[in-house]
């Protein structure tokens, strides 16, 4: 995997059925939510001993220059910036300007232990477990990337965020099942991004990457 080639550091997988990757730690007995999700990303963070966290999913293609950055700031959030979503299976990626994504997210791992715990503590507090539907709006309304959205806004919490660049991007895979929404045309945004700095692409043209389109099959006259 892309990830094992790109990271040499202690993986902790969290999942809910067993998967052969990291350290794998199943949740038995959950249903795929936002809740769960949450639960997933706690214990992970509680699993891992390193002072140092990097969030990483397995539908991103990680370039080894991610893992480079080092986050100045104990009480920051950082997020690299410096990627693609890929509107697979299609030959065609996209980014703009303030592109952010947990997938991307890298801190220090006590920030991010504390953030999460009083993340579930509220929604076991207010009963929000119960809630129907993979993403309900509170779970919206509330931001999924900690510190990207003011309470004034209806976010979570009032924590300091940063952006980096890494050398090269990482490409995020925008395929039917992703637990949020794709989000690659500007019509999928309740508030589009810059249009000036909306782009589009293929796969030969993102710097730092040989050879996807054989490794993935596809066919780029495929529309």
């Amino acid at each position: 995997m892309q990830l094992n080639r790109a990271f040499s550091g202690d993986i902790v997988s969290v999942s809910l059925k067993p998967i052969s990757f990291g350290r794998n730690i199943v949740l038995d007995g959950l249903e795929r939510s936002y809740p769960t999700m949450v639960k997933q990303i706690l214990t992970g963070l509680e699993d891992l001993k390193s002072d140092i966290v990097f969030f990483t999913e397995c539908d991103v293609l990680y370039h080894p220059s991610h893992f480079e950055f080092i986050p100045e700031d104990e009480n920051t959030f950082y997020y690299n910036t410096n990627n693609w979503r890929w509107d697979y299976p299609k030959d065609r990626l996209i980014t703009y300007k303030g592109l952010t994504s947990l997938s991307m997210l890298c801190c220090y791992r006590k920030l991010a232990v504390d953030h999460y715990r009083k993340r579930l503590k509220t929604i076991v507090s207010h009963n929000l477990e119960e809630s129907p539907g993979k993403e309900p709006l509170w779970a919206r309304k509330w931001g999924y990337e900690p510190g990207r959205k003011r309470t004034k806004r209806g976010g979570f919490s009032n924590e300091k965020s940063e952006t980096w660049d890494s050398l090269f991007p990482n490409i995020d895979i925008r395929h039917d099942k992703t637990f949020s929404r794709r989000k690659v045309e500007v019509a999928d945004f309740t508030h589009p991004p810059d249009e000036n700095s909306w782009m589009e692409t293929n796969l030969d043209n993102i710097p730092g990457w040989i050879g996807l389109k054989k490794r993935f099959m596809i066919n780029s006259k495929k529309k």
